[in-house]
């Protein structure tokens, strides 16, 4: 047979326990046993928030709303305008029209050296910018490899003699790392 042991509770809270347990449980004990295995078995604390409510909707979405702002930004700070100036570049500095010349169009006329000699450092100008570009992204991936590289170094102390750094990391991982930093 169960003993029983008596709780003080403020009356408003007993009521407002015991319409919960007689609405989804047999007894006020299951009904107290439960809510404790939940929180024990998640270990968690009821004075927990347990997600999102509207208002922290709303905040994540300001967040990434904002984040993607900045980003555009980003691409327009980084990105486009490089392609900006050269399109001005292009429309500014074009060979104009002499008086008298026939129109700056490609009718299998004679070549002109000016023309020649603007378009070729455009398309100069837009490879050294593909080049800058592949250099940005492969100093990222290098950076990241690198930073990836001293996570796995740790400190080692001995019983005698000087600390020292030890790489925790396997060979097959190792040799594959430098593979990969020989073939850039």
């Amino acid at each position: 047979m169960e003993t029983f042991s008596n709780i003080r509770f403020k009356i408003d809270t007993a009521r407002q326990f015991q319409k919960f347990s007689k609405r989804l449980f047999k007894t006020h004990t299951e009904a107290l046993q439960t809510m404790l295995d939940f929180f024990v078995y998640n270990e968690i604390s009821p004075k927990e928030s347990f997600g999102p409510n509207g208002r922290t909707i709303a905040n994540l979405i300001k967040k990434r709303f904002n984040a993607m702002a900045a980003m555009m930004k980003n691409i327009e700070t980084h990105g486009v305008l490089p392609t900006k100036t050269m399109l001005e570049l292009l429309f500014e500095s074009s060979p104009q029209k002499k008086s008298g010349q026939a129109p700056l169009l490609m009718e299998g006329k004679e070549a002109d050296p000016e023309k020649e000699m603007f378009f070729k450092k455009v398309e100069r100008a837009i490879e050294m910018e593909r080049e800058h570009t592949d250099l940005k992204r492969d100093y990222g991936q290098l950076r990241l490899q690198f930073i990836d590289l001293l996570n796995k170094v740790q400190l080692v102390k001995g019983g005698f003699g000087k600390p020292r750094l030890q790489l925790e990391m396997s060979v097959e991982e190792f040799e594959k790392l430098k593979t990969k930093i020989a073939k850039h």
